[in-house]
């Protein structure tokens, strides 16, 4: 390189240049935002920091699943499941068979077989029982090569709720995710229920904080073509007595004693602490009294009481305190001795 050539590098970049550069940077920092980047931002928009928690985990999960598929060993077979079997060193045995619309499968030797409803592993051993008759102790094999397309029903507080056709084995959070995340009025719980199989229909209630707060992996259970996932919104509690704004209020996700009187205002002057009650539901003609100390749930040495649906807070109040509280309603405090009561 010459003298000159050195020399021209030493110069100040034109603004022209320098602008293009500085717009190069920029649009390759913006090449490297990742889409799960969006998703997860968007996921927190509820405005229930609960719920928003509960997006993120839901779509961490599912963006997850995208990049590390799950195994297929708990995958149910289907109707139109396009089936890789093969026979080891039996090669007239390999064939590719796809499930009819009520579940069977024909194979040479083994003739017609349910297939609808198993595993792969629970097929295999369905399969090598049925050659044991022609074959010493076959090794079977059975490989998913095409699924069929899936619908699964996702109701209730959910951002998008719809039927889904998926393929593949799914499971809750991946369903979850599909159908946008949960809405700001979600409860702490779904229903997932089973539409196949033996009557009567199966329903198993998960608990949404223990599987996204508390990190219980094994609640994200598999869901199967047909399911109905649910997650019914959350339910309505009462405070009553001496707080400042007394009434009814949404029971979002889980929500606490402490909670609710804040939701409520706070606690009212002539409010007594020590005397609050909860009122709930027993399923029977006369409601669960729960006796509340706050004082301890403030202090820490009491956990507080989370809330569920129609459940009734009643802060008494204090005789003393009311009467006090008339008083100066009417009795002024300034130097001229006279509020309410003077006029």
């Amino acid at each position: 390189m010459s003298d000159r050539s050195i020399l021209s590098l030493s110069h100040p970049l034109p603004a022209i240049a320098l602008t293009a550069l500085l717009l190069m940077g920029l649009v390759s920092c913006a090449s490297q935002i990742r889409p799960d980047q969006v998703l997860l931002k968007n996921s927190q928009n509820t405005g229930n920091p609960l719920v928003d928690k509960y997006n993120y985990q839901i779509a961490a999960s599912g963006l997850q699943n995208a990049v590390a598929p799950r195994l297929s060993k708990d995958y149910r077979i289907g109707p139109e499941d396009l089936l890789d079997i093969s026979v080891f060193e039996v090669k007239e045995m390999t064939s590719e068979v796809r499930v009819n619309g009520s579940g069977y499968i024909r194979l040479p030797l083994a003739g017609q077989i349910e297939a609808g409803g198993l595993t792969t592993s629970q097929l295999e051993n369905l399969i090598a029982k049925k050659l044991d008759h022609y074959l010493q102790e076959p090794t079977v094999s059975v490989f998913i090569k095409e699924y069929r397309s899936q619908p699964i029903s996702v109701l209730g507080a959910v951002k998008t709720p719809k039927i889904y056709y998926v393929t593949g084995q799914m499971h809750l959070l991946d369903v979850l995710s599909m159908a946008g995340g949960l809405t700001s009025d979600a409860g702490n719980i779904c229903i997932v229920q089973n539409t196949t199989g033996a009557s009567p229909q199966k329903q198993t209630v998960v608990d949404l904080e223990a599987l996204l707060s508390k990190g219980h992996t094994d609640l994200n259970i598999p869901v199967y073509s047909g399911d109905i996932v649910n997650v019914p919104t959350g339910g309505t509690f009462f405070v009553d007595g001496a707080v400042n704004a007394p009434g009814s209020f949404s029971l979002k996700s889980r929500t606490t004693l402490t909670q609710a009187i804040s939701m409520a205002k706070g606690l009212a002057f002539e409010a007594v602490k020590s005397g609050i009650k909860i009122y709930r539901g027993s399923g029977q003609a006369d409601r669960k009294v729960i006796a509340v100390n706050y004082d301890s749930i403030l202090s820490g040495k009491t956990q507080d009481i989370g809330l569920k649906d129609n459940d009734i807070i009643i802060v008494p109040k204090s005789g003393f305190k009311t009467f006090v509280k008339g008083l100066t309603t009417y009795i002024g405090l300034g130097p001229f001795g006279l509020g309410r009561a003077g006029l």
